[in-house]
């Protein structure tokens, strides 16, 4: 698909067509931006701490002696981007051009986020365990 919706929607708007790639069978995690702050927020006052036993001989790509963490912040709910064409074409009142292509070289057909993960980091006195996104997902939120 083209690099947003919003990329989508002027597209159909203007009777372009709309790239959609791995012959329109992608899956995306569409994330609300209050959703990445409200982590952001909780995660701002907790620096992460380096792992003292981390060691260069046998490391380990998941920590570092140095204080430095990795967050995958998303809805964890991929949507079918063929629902949210559909929807964009609905809400605009116009039929969109799909040019359909095939799946791009290192390209994966779903990505999501795994929301779990961060949280199970950390032990509960923390404030941002248990952290789930409100706004879950494009689909749920236009249809």
């Amino acid at each position: 698909m083209v690099n947003s919706i919003f990329a989508a929607a002027k597209a159909i708007i203007e009777g372009q067509p709309i790239k959609l790639l791995n012959q329109d069978q992608m899956r995306r995690d569409f994330t609300y931006v209050d959703d990445v702050i409200g982590a952001l927020v909780r995660l701002i006052d907790h620096v992460p701490q380096g792992n003292p036993q981390w060691s260069g001989a046998t490391p380990d790509p998941g920590s570092s002696a140095a204080p430095w963490r990795i967050y995958n912040i998303g809805n964890n709910k991929p949507e079918e981007l063929t629902r949210v064409v559909a929807i964009l074409e609905q809400e605009l009142g116009h039929k969109a051009e799909r040019q359909l292509l095939p799946m791009q070289p290192g390209d994966a057909p779903a990505t999501y986020a795994d929301i779990d993960e961060p949280a199970n980091r950390f032990p509960p006195r923390h404030s941002h365990r248990g952290w789930h996104p409100s706004i879950c997902g494009v689909v749920s939120k236009l249809s």
